[in-house]
């Protein structure tokens, strides 16, 4: 039995590394990906263009305006002086927010009365426009609570004794865990892990089968003396060791490349890929019952690919989506892996906590695989 699957595992490899557009996909996508992802697609919110609308001209203003411009998240490029620019310039695109002082700010401030800023962000975009205006809103914070303990230490310089009936001052301080620079990169690299694995395995194993089909080969391995379970497990298996290696390397390129943080154990994020390869190469598997040419299975394999990516988490929160289609994501085998990855990657965590994952995986890998198996059997009898 073994050596058939051998010669089917050999002959699978020299076909594969033989055909031009396996070896594109085997090499394009995951570079694509890794490229697309690492450098170009980046959420982070900085030197974001800002229109400054000085009001008041007053010292307290121009120390505002010296708080912006010495914050990294902020480019002062335009300097509008009449309400008609403001909406020329976020009609135009040619800033993202405005930041509007207005008449007796500084006059507020020395009387210690509330004095307003007004924030004009361009919601075209809403993540970036939340985004830019909470970090428009911190810079305001901070000058505001800087205003505060200058006031405080001028009243205390003017007494010789404190005053015991003063009220004591909280200060908030926060910390980021698992990604303290909130870089994007970091959440969306490890993500890519998942998804190269999926979309190379269901794609080659899917194809892989159909091939035979298309050149009428697969004839000529059901007169043989191979049975199906062979025949399958000569078809799978070298995808398996094929998804393996990719999940190798690109977590290298993204721990050499990227700079990206690896807190868990290599170990447990292979022995999660393999249990998450059970639900891809059954994906692949099944794909392959229904297709008739290779044009077919690549068509089919997105079909699947891309709504279970969108639903996986990979982008968007799923705390985020409708119910109903929260609920449909617990059907999904991408959305437990890329938890599972991310989980490794950045909080170091193990099977300790990612054991109801890696049980779902499991479970849902075996009802696919066996499902995908019976049906090749029955197409192939």
């Amino acid at each position: 039995m073994w050596e058939r699957i051998r010669e089917i595992i050999r002959k699978e490899y020299h076909q594969t590394l033989r055909d031009p557009r396996m070896r594109v996909l085997l090499i394009g996508p995951p570079l694509l990906q890794l490229i697309l992802f690492g450098y170009a697609v980046n959420m982070d919110v900085e030197n974001t263009k800002l229109a400054w609308m000085d009001q008041d001209h007053s010292p307290q203003s121009r120390e505002l305006l010296a708080a912006f411009q010495g914050s990294r998240y902020f480019n002062v490029t335009e300097s509008p002086s009449r309400e008609g620019e403001i909406r020329e310039l976020l009609d135009r695109g040619r800033v993202l927010a405005v930041v509007r002082v207005l008449p007796g700010f500084g006059r507020d401030i020395q009387r210690g009365s509330t004095a307003a800023v007004q924030i004009l962000v361009d919601g075209s975009n809403s993540n970036t426009a939340a985004i830019a205006s909470n970090y428009a809103l911190q810079v305001i914070n901070r000058f505001s609570a800087g205003l505060s303990a200058d006031q405080q230490r001028s009243r205390g310089a003017g007494r010789a004794q404190p005053v015991a009936a003063d009220a004591p001052s909280l200060q908030g301080q926060g910390r980021v865990w698992f990604n303290a620079n909130l870089e994007s990169r970091d959440y969306f690299v490890p993500g890519v892990v998942v998804n190269i694995i999926a979309l190379i395995t269901i794609m080659l194993t899917a194809m892989s089968i159909v091939r035979e089909k298309e050149i009428g080969t697969m004839e000529q391995l059901m007169v043989t003396p191979i049975r199906p379970i062979e025949l399958m497990l000569g078809k799978i298996l070298p995808f398996a060791v094929v998804g393996v290696i990719e999940v190798a390397l690109v977590t290298a390129a993204a721990l050499i490349v990227f700079r990206t943080p690896f807190r868990g154990s290599m170990l447990v994020l292979f022995a999660c890929s393999v249990l998450f390869l059970l639900t891809t190469l059954g994906v692949g598997l099944f794909i392959s019952t229904v297709s008739h040419t290779q044009q077919q299975a690549m068509m089919v394999s997105f079909f699947f690919f891309m709504p279970a990516l969108l639903l996986s988490g990979f982008a968007f929160p799923i705390r985020n989506m409708p119910g109903p289609v929260q609920v449909l994501t617990y059907l999904n085998p991408i959305r437990y892996f890329m938890e599972i990855v991310r989980g490794i990657f950045l909080k170091g965590i193990g099977v300790e906590v990612l054991w109801p994952q890696m049980a779902a995986l499991a479970a849902l890998g075996t009802m696919i695989l066996g499902f995908s198996a019976l049906r090749f059997h029955k197409r192939l009898d």
